[in-house]
């Protein structure tokens, strides 16, 4: 822990208040390597980066808060390095839908690597909005439409033909099949051992194959699909 330190507490300049929530941020972001966002509380992240809960809150409005900053910074970091990724695709084979196989596989491919993303947008719907005021829910969900509108534009050059209106729910369906399949990466100890006798495929591999699949076929079906 860092000791608590008077001029760390009273930040006045801008360059220290930024200074600062980068600090709180960068220690959420180490916690969340050792344990999901439901078991870290403000307390603990205060004590870690060595300020009271009322100081922490003097840069964040909430633990939530927090929280929803680093999905915000690691979603734009993902799409920042998935654009030449996706630019570097091998041309595929004529065969049907192999440009959407390429396409959706390497997205999940890119999303499996980033585990801390994962986590922070399986947290989002079931805890972390459900302690943020209207003034910063306005602002997140301003954040969460420009990055899905950003990554709607790189799967539809991607895959030319695609409507507006398709690669606009498909950038909703990566989110929610990522919100829904990251905690089968991540069992009880119980379940896991549960699993294990049944002869069930490990549950990191659940994840994988399931948000490969789920995103290939979706990309599938839309382009398949008649209408706008």
């Amino acid at each position: 822990m860092t000791p608590p330190d008077d001029d760390f507490q009273r930040a006045r300049r801008p360059e220290q208040v930024r200074a600062r929530r980068a600090a709180i941020l960068e220690t959420a972001s180490a916690m969340l390597r050792e344990r999901p966002v439901a078991e870290i509380s403000l307390r603990e992240l205060s004590h870690r980066v060595g300020l009271a809960k009322s100081n922490v809150l003097r840069y964040f409005d909430s633990r939530e808060a927090i929280f929803l900053e680093l999905l915000d910074r690691n979603w734009r970091e993902w799409l920042d390095e998935l654009d030449p990724e996706l630019r570097d695709l091998p041309e595929p084979e004529p065969t049907p839908f192999a440009r959407e196989i390429a396409v959706a596989t390497a997205v999940a491919t890119s999303l499996i690597a980033k585990p801390l993303l994962c986590e922070l947008v399986s947290a989002t719907l079931a805890v972390l909005e459900r302690n943020i005021p209207v003034e910063f829910a306005r602002v997140f969900k301003r954040r969460v439409v420009d990055n899905s509108n950003r990554f709607a534009t790189l799967v539809a050059r991607e895959v030319p033909g695609l409507s507006d209106a398709k690669v606009t729910h498909y950038a909703g369906a990566v989110f929610v099949l990522v919100a829904g399949l990251w905690p089968c990466a991540n069992p009880t100890e119980a379940v896991a051992t549960a699993m294990a006798e049944m002869g069930l495929p490990p549950a990191g591999r659940m994840f994988v194959d399931g948000l490969t699949d789920g995103l290939v076929h979706q990309l599938i079906g839309l382009s398949a699909a008649p209408g706008r």
